[in-house]
Order: structure tokens, then C-alpha cells, then sequence
């Protein structure tokens, strides 16, 4: 009776174990392969992203990648022109940038006076576009401003912060190859804002929770 007993545990124990074995590998393959969450730990895309917010980044819509070395084996699409992608920032791959796409291969880009062109054309205002400065800076002093004209390489990406006058983007370090693309932003699925040193003091009171933003599409 007790030899019975102790192989049914046994056999239980390896079920649990196998069905942890799953869970992890199927949550594996969807981060690597499918959807992977991001937080936002800057002010560069606001209003369209603020500090605090976390999102849902499809993996799968630009093609399936064999992990480190970031070569494509399934490609399904491009990433478009107002897109909104998360990618490795060119000059420290190991960290992860989230910036929108201004210009594709072939695309010819040039700012003025804060102004967008794209192959010659204005762009037009975006209701994502975000101007705090009124102030407009010189070519001669900052790329912010005006910059260009620069064309678009081959397999690669301009791309900017909805936040125009404080974003680190291609105006100051280049283009993005898409390569280092990991996926589009689709989908805010928490936003919160922990108040400094709140992790010492706990007070719950000035833990600010935007519900408001929960389940906000992307655009």
C-alpha cells in the first residue's frame, strides 16, 4: 500500500514538474518569438507614452529572428513610416529604445524650423506630435531643429521621439539598422507612477495609478 502510495506521488510530482517544464518553455518562446512587455523609463514619446507606462510589443509582426544573432528566417512585414518600434539603441545595443518611424529605405528627410519633410514634401502636423520649446535652435548649434537633408540607407530606419524637444534620436546618432528592430508597440497594459524613494517609505497614498490608460491601443 505504501509502495503504491509513494509512486503516485512520485507520478504526480513529475507531472507538476512537466508542466512547469511547459509553462516556462511556452513563455519563452512567446517572449522570444511573439510578445514581449516593455516599460518606459523616459519622457520621449510623450503624450503618446509617459514615464510609467507598460506595453505590449508584437515580436512576430516584422518577421520571426533567430535569437543573439538577429537574423531573419520568417519575413512577414516592414516596419511602416508612424509606426511606433522597439529596437537596439545603435551606440549601446545592449539597452532597448522605443521611438516612431519617420523615414524608410529611400526616404529623403530634412527638418526645418522644426518643420518635417519627406522627399520634398511637408509632412503635415500629428496629433502624437509634442512641442514644448518655442524656442527654435540653429543648425549650427543642434540637429533639433533642422537638420538634413539625409537619405535613408538600405535596411535601415529614421525614426524620432513623438517628443521633438526632448528626444534622443536619429537627428543626433543615426539611422537604425532593421536588424536591431525587436517589434511595434501595440498595446498599453499598465501605467502607474511610483513616487521617489517610495520603495522606503510605502505610503500607498502617493502610488498614482492612470486606469484610464489601461488597455489603450497604439497608434
Amino acid at each position: 500500500m505504501k509502495e503504491k502510495e509513494l509512486k503516485k506521488k512520485k507520478g504526480s510530482l513529475r507531472e507538476n514538474i512537466e508542466a512547469i517544464a511547459l509553462a516556462i518553455v511556452l513563455a519563452l518562446f512567446i517572449r522570444t518569438f511573439v510578445v514581449q512587455a516593455f516599460k518606459i523609463p523616459s519622457g520621449s514619446m510623450e503624450k503618446t507614452l509617459l514615464i510609467g507606462d507598460h506595453i505590449l510589443v508584437n515580436k512576430f509582426i516584422y518577421g520571426v529572428k533567430i535569437p543573439f544573432i538577429q537574423k531573419t528566417i520568417i519575413s512577414v512585414n516592414d516596419p511602416q513610416r508612424e509606426d511606433i518600434i522597439v529596437f537596439k539603441y545603435p551606440m549601446e545595443p545592449e539597452k532597448d529604445f522605443i521611438k516612431r518611424v519617420i523615414g524608410v529605405p529611400g526616404d529623403m528627410i530634412e527638418i526645418r524650423d522644426k518643420h518635417l519633410f519627406i522627399n520634398g514634401k511637408a509632412f503635415g502636423s500629428r496629433v502624437y506630435e509634442n512641442y514644448q520649446d518655442t524656442d527654435t535652435l540653429p543648425e549650427e548649434s543642434s540637429h533639433r531643429d533642422n537638420y538634413g537633408p539625409v537619405t535613408v540607407p538600405a535596411d535601415s530606419l529614421f525614426v524620432m521621439g513623438d517628443n521633438r524637444d526632448n528626444s534622443h534620436d536619429s537627428r543626433f546618432w543615426g539611422f537604425v539598422p532593421l536588424k536591431d528592430v525587436k517589434g511595434k508597440a501595440f498595446l498599453i497594459y499598465w501605467s502607474s507612477v511610483l513616487p521617489r524613494g517610495w520603495i522606503w517609505s510605502w505610503d500607498w497614498d502617493t502610488l498614482v495609478f492612470r486606469w484610464d490608460r489601461l488597455g489603450k491601443t497604439l497608434k
